[in-house]
């Protein structure tokens, strides 16, 4: 099959969305299919192609995230587009890489798969900075509602996404198919052990260190401050505990972390390290003990499942659309104050100390739904059933 992906994001750039289409590009490649991704080019002011990747120059919003707005009038994409001639088309953004993939798709007769993996409301701050949010919330309820509606198979990659199209007023068939994840390169057993050494010599991590990590997009919908504000209290409530907390990424709300750690004085164990590259990802969490997150705006929980399949201990502040990824003191721990922040985390050290691998064990067996082979085998469930809609 030949399959066409647009995509507003992909790496080097670390989030979700790029996790996810650099996922999907991967398994439908080792099936045996033709994949073109069509995305922004993070490297210069170019058209490039490499790799059956297209990227598409464009201007960087560095309001909006830093996210970067293709120029679709570029000479030549379609070009490359039509001469790639695909079966299918996955739409995996909203912004002009999405609109160039649906209007590629409408001239050239092709099915639409429409993958929605943001939730723009809980977004809306970047842009209204508190100004007519409802209105602007309530554009974006039918903008969602009408993307959906005109999707040949539409897909969510959580019930919570789910739920929320429902709620705009959509009445389409959803497929919910979670993002899969390739377990096997964060197990620690198949992880080189030399760049994880690196990493915990550059920040000074000693063996008897209890070191918790969190790994993303540095912003405010993070809540990374809620984090902070609970290893703080924790080094408070066991000075004698040597615990480092190493925040992996970058992004807007940055500086206003560093202060807060600043006023803490605890930049001695709070370390942030700076963004790594994808393909580093697993020496960073095999580097750790535990992973920490007090997000509620992951639509699936990408991280979480990775952090489990390195056989960290996961700590995620309470949000039901993660019930199906952590269960309390079976597979994970959830918390929803800083003080039961702190306790829990005394708890996973814990279980560290005593050697205590139950819930590491359980989180395996748990994460197993999510592999890459059952994400490949869904998706192309969809891809066969848009394409004899459109027949």
């Amino acid at each position: 099959m030949r399959i066409a992906i647009f995509t507003e994001t992909y790496p080097p750039e670390i989030n979700g969305v790029a996790t996810s289409s650099f996922t999907l590009k991967t398994i439908l490649a080792r099936h045996g299919h033709d994949v073109l991704v069509v995305t922004t080019n993070p490297f210069s002011n170019k058209l490039l192609f490499e790799d059956d990747v297209l990227r598409i120059p464009g201007l960087i919003l560095k309001k909006l995230y830093e996210y970067r707005f293709a120029n679709v009038l570029t000479k030549d994409i379609k070009k490359y587009i039509y001469a790639f001639g695909a079966e299918v088309v996955h739409v995996q953004g909203e912004a002009a890489i999405g609109l160039l993939g649906r209007s590629y798709a409408k001239k050239a007769g092709l099915p639409i798969v429409y993958t929605y993996h943001t939730m723009y409301e809980d977004y809306t701050y970047y842009v209204t900075k508190g100004h007519f949010d409802r209105i602007i919330k309530s554009i974006l309820r039918t903008f969602t509602k009408s993307l959906s509606e005109k999707a040949t198979e539409f897909i969510s990659p959580s019930l919570k996404t789910s739920d929320y199209i429902r709620l705009v007023g959509a009445d389409n068939y959803i497929n919910i198919i979670p993002t899969g994840v390739d377990f096997s390169k964060f197990n620690p057993k198949n992880v080189n052990k030399k760049p994880v050494k690196r990493i915990r010599e550059k920040y000074g991590i000693k063996d008897d260190d209890f070191v918790v990590i969190s790994l993303g997009r540095i912003a405010k919908e993070k809540s990374i401050d809620v984090c902070i504000d609970g290893v703080a209290m924790y080094k408070k409530l066991y000075p004698e505990v040597k615990i480092k907390f190493l925040i992996v990424g970058k992004g807007p709300a940055l500086e206003e972390l560093q202060e807060q750690v600043k006023n803490y004085h605890a930049e001695e164990y709070i370390i942030f390290t700076g963004p790594c590259d994808p393909s580093e990802v697993q020496y960073f969490y095999n580097a750790a003990n535990a992973f920490v997150s007090a997000s509620i705006t992951e639509t699936q929980g990408l991280t979480y499942m990775e952090a489990m399949a390195s056989r960290l201990f996961v700590l995620a502040r309470y949000d039901h659309n993660l019930l199906d990824v952590i269960q309390e003191n079976k597979t994970g721990f959830f918390f929803e104050t800083t003080e039961e922040f702190t306790k829990k985390l005394e708890r996973v050290r814990l279980l560290i100390k005593n050697n205590d691998t139950t819930i590491l064990d359980n989180a395996i067996t748990g994460i197993d739904r999510y592999s890459i082979e059952t994400f490949y085998k869904n998706i192309m469930e969809v891809y066969r059933r848009a394409i004899k809609k459109n027949w």
